[in-house]
């Protein structure tokens, strides 16, 4: 079992700035890949950002140039930047991970409970 808890959300006014975290802890294989999503009133989850273990990061179209995954592979986290925050951007955000098993060659995936993240002025 994988634990993901993340960080960092709030309150911030449109143009604003926050950064999520999201730790792992548990029984960690590899962990491939780890990414954000998030999940709006109304609407259903959806990918927002990822890293991969080996560096290759993703985007959705909606938050490309302004928001920024980061992972530390080591301590088994992954960031999230947001910069220029918009009114669209209020959700409950989400860490996910997918965990890969070598002993039993299988991977298994895991969420984090959720932050909320409100822009609003």
């Amino acid at each position: 079992q994988v634990h993901l808890v993340e960080s960092g959300g709030g309150l911030v006014q449109p143009g604003g700035s926050m950064r999520l975290s999201c730790t792992a802890s548990g029984n960690i294989g590899t962990i491939n890949p780890m990414n954000w999503y998030r999940q709006a009133p109304g609407k259903q989850r959806e990918f927002v950002a990822g890293k991969m273990s080996g560096g290759s990061t993703n985007y959705a179209d909606s938050v490309k140039g302004r928001f920024t995954v980061s992972r530390d592979n080591a301590k088994n986290t992954l960031a999230l930047q947001m910069n220029n925050l918009e009114p669209d951007d209020t959700a409950v955000y989400y860490c996910y991970a997918a965990v890969y098993y070598s002993d039993s060659d299988t991977v298994l995936e895991f969420w984090g409970q959720g932050t909320q993240v409100t822009v609003s002025s």
